[in-house]
């Protein structure tokens, strides 16, 4: 993939940052990548971490996390359903004998000992309205219908079709910073505190949610928006190796296949909206809460 200005991504893991993990994919240091790409220090290196979900880590995965690349914190940026789908894909594994063989840490806890954990839904309950109020009247009983009936993700496909797929990745983008202010708010937060670091912060891909995260924090230390897009555009190579079991998530919410990629104009279209309707991301910050004296913390511990 080429992204504006004719730069090249080539996948993290083909720039040797650290051995591949076993199970885990799309993991890289952000500071390093960002740092490597532009041939000067912006980012302080081993601090911000970024993932798509740790869940299959296998033990090997597990202890490097820990111990190579120190990580103190894991950011989980996910939604309940995903929480809920990946507690049963779990249990349905734990009954696979050739899979507990081959991954000995699915018989030890989804958490690693040692490790913080904060769970930060991205696209919360304001998320979810702003989804909802774009819904027809009979889609919106619909949906309530085979919420009630317990069909969630039925329910949650009727918002995919008729909502998020006309919406894009970019609207869904915009979406997010217009709605998603208090959880955005506390996730940056949480970057700001230096007991937290070293942190990976993931969802389920690491490309979208997460890629916002680690956007706005970029913007706030000043990274270039060049920069800033070739880390975002690393998620879609980092993700090949799954990306048919992906694919089939997707179709599952009634999303096409277009939404596993990573459109290269992304971040620049979120800095757009960023400038355009908030003045940029020194007063968008300050409206969702984060405030000037967490903005400084945040760049006391982060900038290179």
């Amino acid at each position: 993939m080429t992204i504006p200005g004719g730069d090249q991504i080539v996948p993290a893991s083909s720039n040797a940052q650290f051995p591949a993990f076993q199970n885990i994919l799309n993991l890289r240091d952000v500071g390093k990548t960002i740092n490597d790409f532009l041939g000067e220090k912006r980012v302080v290196e081993g601090r911000l971490f970024r993932s798509a979900r740790p869940d299959d880590a296998t033990l090997s995965d597990r202890k490097r996390l820990k111990n190579e690349l120190g990580i103190k914190t894991v950011m989980d940026l996910r939604t309940v359903t995903e929480h809920v789908n990946q507690a049963k894909k779990r249990e349905g594994d734990l009954k696979i004998p050739a899979l507990l063989q081959s991954n000995e840490a699915l018989a030890e806890p989804v958490k690693i000992p040692g490790m913080k954990y904060l769970e930060i839904n991205i696209n919360g309950k304001g998320f979810e309205r702003s989804l909802l109020w774009q819904l027809k009247a009979t889609s919106f009983a619909k949906l309530v219908t085979l919420m009630l009936l317990g069909y969630r993700m039925e329910a949650i496909g009727i918002l995919g079709r008729e909502v998020m797929q006309p919406r894009g990745l970019v609207g869904l983008g915009y979406d997010s910073l217009d709605h998603c202010g208090a959880e955005i708010a506390d996730a940056l937060r949480a970057f700001s505190c230096s007991d937290n670091l070293p942190m990976v912060a993931h969802c389920t891909q690491g490309k979208d949610r997460t890629g916002l995260v680690i956007t706005l924090i970029l913007l706030l230390l000043e990274v270039p928006l060049k920069a800033i897009t070739y880390d975002y555009c690393l998620s879609e190579a980092e993700l090949l190796p799954e990306r048919e079991s992906r694919l089939v998530e997707i179709r599952q919410i009634g999303l096409t296949d277009d939404f596993a990629g990573c459109p290269p104009d992304w971040v620049e279209k979120m800095h757009a909206h960023l400038e355009e309707k908030y003045g940029g991301i020194q007063a968008y910050c300050t409206k969702i809460g984060f405030s000037e004296e967490d903005r400084t913390s945040l760049r006391d511990l982060l900038k290179g």
